[in-house]
């Protein structure tokens, strides 16, 4: 595995660097502190695996190095780690073709997991973009809203893929969105016509009462759904 550290700080390259090696004790890591750096070896070795990418870069906006590589490279997997953590950054990294966004707040336990569900051909989200924006506050002038009953979304599970009538069909197409695949993709390993794919992400789309891909990863994230595993034919 060869993984390219992108980051402006040497203690935080080093950091990576150890938590890395210990995922991955045969992993060549490389590093780049800038953008210039991260697109010519990109260029050079076109066979890398992972690039962990700092969105906070001195000389250029980390989302069009991350758009850059998923368009002239698309076999390259990118993980985003940055301070930048705000809902608006996961998503907008996400639609850029992101597998992943790691806070660099997080604690080293965090950051092994998160990558060793990278490794493993998921997408990591951290926990505080799963959450979806809560309605503006009421005016003043406003009556107070009523509690919630026992029993109501606020105090009971989190829905299951069978009480949102997702098929078990569905959840093989929704377990390969999970990993970023596209639709031909899914096609080919699910053996299924294309058409019929669409119609799958239409419906899981319209189960999980959300606009595109990005949002159903994150819709699923919060969830907490087990999806199943699904190899390469």
């Amino acid at each position: 595995m060869k993984i390219l550290l992108v980051d402006d700080h040497v203690l935080l390259r080093e950091a990576l660097r150890g938590a890395l090696n210990e995922l991955e004790a045969e992993a060549a890591i490389f590093e780049a502190s800038d953008s210039r750096e991260t697109m010519q070896f990109v260029a050079q070795h076109p066979d890398l695996d992972l690039v962990l990418l700092d969105l906070n870069l001195p000389d250029r906006d980390g989302f069009g190095v991350l758009a850059e590589i998923r368009e002239r490279y698309p076999s390259v997997s990118v993980v985003i780690m940055s301070a930048l953590q705000d809902r608006d950054n996961v998503v907008r990294a996400l639609d850029l073709g992101a597998v992943g966004f790691i806070p660099k707040s997080a604690g080293r336990k965090v950051i092994l997991g998160a990558l060793q569900l990278v490794f493993s051909g998921g997408i990591y989200i951290p926990p505080q973009a799963l959450s979806r924006p809560g309605p503006p506050p009421a005016p003043a002038s406003s009556p107070p809203p009523q509690t919630a009953p026992a029993g109501d979304a606020a105090g009971r599970p989190p829905a299951s893929p069978a009480d949102l009538g997702v098929t078990e069909r569905q959840l093989d197409v929704l377990a390969l969105m999970m990993q970023g695949k596209s639709n031909k993709a899914i096609c080919r390993m699910l053996n299924l016509a294309e058409p019929t794919v669409k119609n799958h992400v239409r419906a899981i789309l319209k189960a999980l009462k959300v606009a595109n891909r990005t949002e159903a990863v994150i819709a699923v994230g919060a969830l907490q759904w087990e999806l199943p595993s699904i190899a390469n034919p």
